[in-house]
């Protein structure tokens, strides 16, 4: 029947209570949020007390856009290279020498081997570098990654398959996306949205972020951190290369071929300033691996120069006054306050797997965000304003209480996003719309069937019970499709497809709480004081 305890009722007016707490700190400036975060007591968790605010996606306060795209030809240099090292160590294990050496080709190695004997035993070996590309957890082998194939006169071709490459292509997407997360993170921004686009594209949005330059730079940079030393003379060519330096205004110098120590090793990486000279430097420190690699390079080649090589340029080359055995050092070249700490961000978050090629960049301003929260929340306005009206003259005093259960039900849907976190682009403002029209329709559902049962010859009070309760069925069988509906949006969407899904999921959870709890408490609450003989409608 329609009565309600005390402690429903008072249970029922806090949860709207808190509702309003929790929606209320989107009013609020930035700068009185954190005011309201940093008076938290440190032993009261902070999502207890209202101060956070909806997140504003890129297309509400603006931001940078940003398509980049994994550079296949630099990832195939990188296999290539890879599977030249594999191959010469299993001639070393196989004790075999190739006649001419090994000759590179496009997409991978050749070599003669002329006798018949070492060429099958080559060839066992080999065919183990060939791996199946798949997910061996789910069961999913594919085609092998590497051909290994035998020619005339002893010829042997080890080479990359398309499927080889494709798959290469896919993890270094998967591992781009997460070196990029972590470098976004990194600058302070709220919510980015980084996300594999195409086969071998990643899109990444950047909410609030007006410096699209700084974030080219962060992004595009491969960040491959290596520490060589420099070649002294009577080096072998062959095991130098000659890399542009900082120091030199861009002149070449030789570096010699063997890597002591990769940027991989690195454990942290921070910005400061050197004690003497003032200046802007990066502290870096090793892991133990790292650190014992550079403390026995460093202890035998003291008085050499070690040159710090950073996406192919020498950016410092400082000479070994002593053993650096601690696992800890310091990068210095002239750096800016904001060079140094960009380099601290890139070598903390790790290298890219291969090179990335911008092909689409663009800014949104913050105006055109704002002309879209203004049309947005004009869209609101304008529909609850209209739905109000048609509820009111069709329902009469029940539609005041629908109204009413609507606004919470609106309310609530701002205190999740916050309480939450999530973010709210132009998409999400049309997903409150549409609640708005969903949360009214299953008021709908109620009232006709209370008057379809008072119609019948039930009494008052007897037809409003038969209505809510005949009528929740089909309420929560609707409103069960629209959430599958809106989650598989969210599972299989992105972007503002995704951020539509988040604001219809919480629209449907808080439907229920609106009109069918909240409406019936009011209800309840107006025939016990009443005690009217008629329905209002």
């Amino acid at each position: 029947m329609l009565r309600y305890s005390k402690a429903k009722i008072i249970s029922i007016l806090l949860l709207t209570l808190l509702g309003f707490a929790y929606a209320a700190p989107n009013l609020f400036s930035e700068t009185t949020r954190e005011r309201i975060a940093a008076s938290v007591p440190s032993w009261i968790p902070a999502w207890i007390v209202p101060h956070r605010a909806m997140v504003l996606g890129l297309d509400l306060q603006g931001g940078s856009h940003v398509v980049l795209e994994v550079d296949e030809n630099d990832l195939i240099r990188a296999q290539v290279a890879s599977l030249r090292e594999d191959v010469r160590r299993i001639l070393r294990e196989t004790r075999i020498a190739p006649q001419g050496g090994i000759v590179a080709l496009p997409r991978g190695l050749q070599m003669r081997v002329p006798s018949e004997a070492d060429r099958q035993r080559l060839l066992l070996r080999l065919n183990e570098l060939a791996r199946p590309a798949g997910n061996a957890i789910l069961g999913t082998p594919g085609n092998s990654t590497i051909n290994v194939s035998e020619g005339a006169d002893g010829l042997i071709q080890v080479t990359l398959t398309d499927v080889g490459v494709t798959d290469r292509v896919r993890r270094a997407v998967d591992q781009t996306i997460e070196v990029l997360r972590r470098r976004v993170d990194a600058l302070g921004t709220t919510e980015p949205n980084i996300q594999r686009e195409g086969a071998g594209r990643v899109l990444v949005q950047v909410p609030g972020l007006q410096d699209p330059q700084r974030l080219k730079e962060i992004l595009g940079r491969t960040a491959k951190l290596q520490f060589r030393f420099i070649a002294e003379g009577g080096a072998n060519p062959a095991d130098v290369d000659m890399i542009p330096s900082r120091d030199n205004a861009g002149q070449p110098v030789p570096v010699e071929r063997r890597v002591i120590v990769e940027g991989e090793d690195l454990t942290d990486a921070q910005p400061a300033f050197d004690s003497q000279t003032s200046q802007p430097i990066v502290n870096f420190r090793f892991n133990l691996r790292g650190a014992q690699r550079f403390g026995q390079a460093t202890s035998e080649g003291v008085g050499r120069q070690l040159a710090i090589v950073l996406d192919n340029e020498v950016i410092s080359a400082p000479r070994i006054q002593t053993p650096i055995t601690g696992g800890q050092g310091q990068i210095s070249g002239s750096f800016s306050v904001q060079q140094a700490n960009d380099l601290a961000v890139l070598l903390r978050a790790g290298a890219l797997p291969a090179k990335l090629t911008i092909v689409e960049e663009r800014t949104v301003g913050p105006g055109l965000g704002q002309d879209s929260i203004e049309a947005g929340t004009l869209a609101i306005y304008v529909a609850s304003i209209f739905v109000a009206l048609f509820m009111l003259a069709t329902y009469g005093l029940f539609g005041i209480f629908a109204n009413i259960a609507l606004v919470v039900h609106v309310v609530f849907i701002l205190a999740l996003m916050s309480l939450l976190g999530a973010t709210l682009t132009l998409p999400g403002i049309a997903g409150i719309v549409l609640t708005i029209g969903t949360a009214v329709d299953s008021n709908v559902l109620i009232y006709e069937r209370i008057r379809e049962e008072a119609h019948s010859g039930r009494s008052i009070i007897s037809a409003i019970d038969a209505g809510f309760t005949r009528a929740f069925a089909t309420i929560f069988d609707s409103n069960s499709t629209m959430l599958i509906a809106a989650l598989i949006l969210f599972f299989l969407g992105s972007g503002p497809v995704r951020g539509f899904a988040v604001v219809f999921i919480l629209g449907i959870l808080t439907t229920v709480i609106t009109a069918v709890t909240m409406t019936r408490m009011m209800i309840a609450l107006w025939y016990r004081v009443a005690r009217p003989k008629q329905l209002p409608f």
